[in-house]
């Protein structure tokens, strides 16, 4: 299962609009597959993988807190077959 946002082009713009608060994220391809599955701060997550990750979309959702985050990541990479 994947999160339940829509997928938008991971660049600047996107980025920029990207909150700068704990997050999971996933990055895929063209095609919608994801790729990978983190958490982190938002901003700072998708700046790195901008300049480094080989992907061209990202999706996101906010949480409260880092451990939130965390196992909300832990889940979506499970169920999508990444752990």
């Amino acid at each position: 299962m994947s999160l339940p946002k829509r997928w938008r082009s991971l660049d600047r713009s996107t980025v920029g609009r990207a909150p700068e608060r704990w997050g999971v994220y996933e990055l895929g391809d063209d095609d919608g597959t994801v790729l990978d599955v983190d958490a982190g701060v938002l901003r700072d997550e998708l700046k790195t993988a901008l300049a480094y990750a080989d992907a061209d979309q990202v999706r996101w959702e906010a949480c409260q807190s880092r451990e939130h985050a965390e196992r909300l990541a832990d889940e979506h990479r499970e169920r999508a077959g990444l752990s």
